[in-house]
């Protein structure tokens, strides 16, 4: 599920002007195939990733607005790469989202710095309304 648009792939620094931009990890396929096509629908440049290492080499390539990670995941958990993500591009927002939703984890994501902590099973509208939050906080939408 490693697949950026084409020509995207390791060429654009920065996203496109006026689009924001979102990188999807979760371990579970049908949750990126569910989200990426969601966010491009809504007029969002969106990379999908199902494996912690590549997702955290491509946030090392460039930047990006937002970064939507599960928590739970095979050799990497959410709340690590959140702090990864935050060392290497500290001005990204992360939501974390989970099956797994307790008091500590959600208190643990909130000290790591995750703008939003969303609970599965999920409306993608409520992911939706977490991400135009973030742009307005930033100034990325008019």
């Amino acid at each position: 599920m490693n697949d950026p648009a084409p020509g995207d792939a390791g060429t654009a620094a920065t996203p496109p002007p006026g689009k924001t931009s979102i990188l999807i990890l979760d371990d579970e396929p049908i949750v990126c195939k569910r989200l990426k096509p969601f966010f491009q629908k809504a007029g969002y440049e969106v990379e999908a990733f199902t494996q912690p290492p590549q997702a955290l080499a491509r946030v090392g390539e460039r930047s990006f607005d937002v970064v939507i990670t599960d928590l739970k995941m095979q050799g990497l958990d959410g709340l690590a790469f959140l702090g990864k993500v935050k060392a290497l591009r500290p001005q990204t927002d992360v939501i974390v989202v989970t099956g797994f939703a307790t008091m500590e984890t959600a208190r643990e994501s909130f000290r790591k710095g995750v703008y939003d902590f969303v609970a599965k099973p999920f409306k993608l509208t409520k992911i939706l309304d977490a991400v135009r939050r973030i742009e307005k906080e930033r100034g990325l939408v008019p």
